[in-house]
């Protein structure tokens, strides 16, 4: 006998049938041309579908039959329609209509067999790229090849190389597997993405302190340089540059967070005071620094936009593999230094590695690089590394601004560090 379905499921079925017709109408309403589907039409077609997947549930028998029903009958009409011309004069040859008429036969079966969030999430997906489709062929005119070859990159590396690395230590020198390291580089590359989209195509991104924010998002080191520069070269304001480079390091202190959170909660959760606190108070100095510092003169004069992208295409493959290759390079000094000279070495380590890349390091500890150590121990090294690094940025503040434009961020920067050591002491203390 055939079971009868919820009572739920067959409420859920008719009401997305609904909206698909009631969007599928609203959407061609707007032209002369009449096609198949429509409010009452969909949901029909739904009840059909999910009638015969009823009779057959497990062979598919009558269901597919339908299906090639439905499937004729929208090729005699594609047939026909192809013959004409839309309103700008351009043959018919989309195949949006058959399609969106074939999901809503599919959508019965969808609704019965699935569980509720697939019917859901596929009819909410087919109305909006039915809705959505002039802002999406303009999209699609406005992008780039580059682009395309960028996120073909960022394929590679998450969808080809990544599942094809071992999960399991090719070596007894580290603990670290192929398969961590090259996840480590995605996370890093995601976040780096996620910057550089925003700033090539989200306008606010392009001006103020957008631009800071998302550099330090990409790189805060990198975003003090180019501030700096431009500070030094007089197309950023005094107040602008200082409020820049302090925010870009706010953002990386939430940055180096959440990279934790991906691979270590545990230790996220330790980190998640001393790191936020951090952040509040980088936030704090950026807003004296923008909206209470002095206005020079010439400050009105320095346009608003001036913050410059912080860098090119972040999913270069010759880099990536050396971050690979540096992050398992870090791994295997931290396991030696720790090996042979316990917490005080890995907290050595972190104040070096701090004057050069902190992320494989601090991947490394949140992977379980140094197992052996408590997760307060490991987030007081974190913290000695952006302290470290704070150190750098300080520099590189004062040093390609000639000293004066950025002195304010130079400072702000080194009272972080103190702050920060000041925390990692309390957090784990120094042996």
């Amino acid at each position: 006998m055939i079971s009868a379905p919820p009572v739920t499921s067959v409420a859920l079925l008719l009401a997305l049938s609904l909206f698909l017709g009631l969007a599928f109408e609203d959407f061609f309403a707007r032209t002369d041309t009449r096609r198949p589907g429509g409010i009452r039409t969909f949901p029909m077609l739904a009840l059909g579908g999910g009638v015969l997947y009823l009779f057959d549930p497990v062979h598919f028998i009558p269901f597919t039959a339908g299906l090639l029903v439905l499937g004729g009958w929208l090729v005699v009409f594609y047939r026909h329609h192809v013959g004409q011309h839309d309103e700008t004069g351009e043959p018919n040859v989309g195949l949006v209509v058959p399609l969106v008429n074939i999901h809503a036969y599919l959508l019965g079966a969808i609704t019965l067999a699935l569980p509720h969030w697939m019917a859901v999430g596929t009819t909410v997906a087919v109305v909006l790229l039915l809705t959505s489709r002039d802002r999406l062929h303009t999209l699609a005119r406005g992008v780039d090849v580059k682009e395309i070859v960028i996120a073909a990159q960022f394929l590679i590396l998450t969808g080809i190389i990544l599942p094809l690395l071992p999960d399991q230590p090719v070596t007894t020198l580290t603990s670290i597997t192929p398969h961590q390291a090259w996840l480590a580089l995605v996370v890093i590359s995601a976040l780096s993405y996620v910057s550089y989209l925003a700033q090539r195509y989200w306008k606010a991104a392009a001006s103020g302190l957008w631009m800071a924010a998302l550099g330090g998002l990409y790189s805060s080191t990198a975003t003090t340089v180019v501030l700096a520069r431009q500070a030094k070269a007089g197309s950023l304001t005094k107040r602008q540059a200082q409020a820049g480079i302090t925010l870009a390091t706010a953002i990386m202190y939430l940055r180096l967070l959440v990279i934790v959170a991906v691979f270590n909660r545990p230790l996220a959760l330790t980190l998640a005071i001393p790191l936020g606190g951090l952040a509040l108070a980088a936030l704090a100095i950026c807003a004296l620094q923008y909206w209470f510092a002095r206005p020079v003169p010439g400050d009105a004069a320095a346009p608003a936009s001036a913050l410059p992208a912080t860098g090119a295409n972040p999913l270069q493959l010759g880099p990536a593999a050396l971050f690979a290759a540096l992050f398992v390079l870090v791994s295997l000094v931290s396991k030696w230094i720790t090996a042979q000279f316990g917490i005080s070495g890995v907290y050595s380590l972190a104040a070096v590695v701090g004057v050069t890349d902190i992320d494989p390091f601090v991947l490394n500890l949140a992977q379980g690089g140094t197992s052996a150590m408590s997760n307060a121990v490991l987030a007081a090294a974190i913290l000695i590394a952006a302290s470290s690094n704070n150190v750098l940025k300080a520099a590189y503040a004062a040093g390609f601004a000639g000293g004066r434009e950025t002195a304010g961020s130079a400072a702000a920067l080194v009272l972080l560090s103190i702050a920060g050591v000041g925390v990692a002491l309390a957090t784990g203390g120094f042996r």
